[in-house]
C-alpha cells in the first residue's frame, strides 16, 4: 500500500524558509514522478513544482521560481521542497504526489496523494 506522509509545515514570517518533506513507502518510485501541490480554502489544488526520476528539469509554477527548490532522493523515497522568501501569498496545505511516468501539472494526472502540511505565513 503507497503511503505518503509530508512533515516540515508549520507558522513562518514573512521571508523566513522552510523545508517541506515528504516520505513515501509502498512501491518502488525511482522511475516515477512527484510534485508538490498547494491549495487554499475555496480554490483548486495547484501545482508548485515537479520532478521526473532523474530530477532533470524539473518544473515550477511562476509564482514560486526563484524561491523554491524541489528535489528528491531515490534511495530513500523522499521528496523536498526548499521554500526560501515567504511570501504571506504562499499560505495553503501542500500537498506530496506521485505519478507513475513522467509529471504532469493538474490534479488529477497524480496517483497518490499525502494528507497534506499546513504552511503559515505571516506578514
Amino acid at each position: 500500500q503507497v503511503q505518503l506522509v509530508e512533515s516540515g509545515g508549520g507558522l513562518v514570517q514573512a521571508g523566513d524558509s522552510l523545508r517541506l518533506a515528504c516520505a513515501a513507502s509502498g512501491r518502488t518510485f525511482s522511475s516515477d514522478a512527484m510534485a508538490w501541490f498547494r491549495q487554499v480554502p475555496g480554490k483548486e489544488r495547484a501545482i508548485v513544482a515537479a520532478v521526473n526520476w532523474s530530477a532533470y528539469r524539473p518544473y515550477y509554477a511562476d509564482s514560486i521560481k526563484g524561491r523554491f527548490t524541489i528535489s528528491r532522493n531515490n534511495a530513500n523515497n523522499t521528496l523536498y521542497l526548499q521554500m526560501n522568501s515567504l511570501k504571506p501569498e504562499d499560505t495553503a496545505v501542500y500537498y506530496c504526489a506521485v505519478r507513475v511516468g513522467a509529471y504532469g501539472l493538474r490534479p488529477d494526472d497524480y496517483d497518490y496523494w499525502g494528507p497534506g502540511t499546513q504552511v503559515t505565513v505571516s506578514s
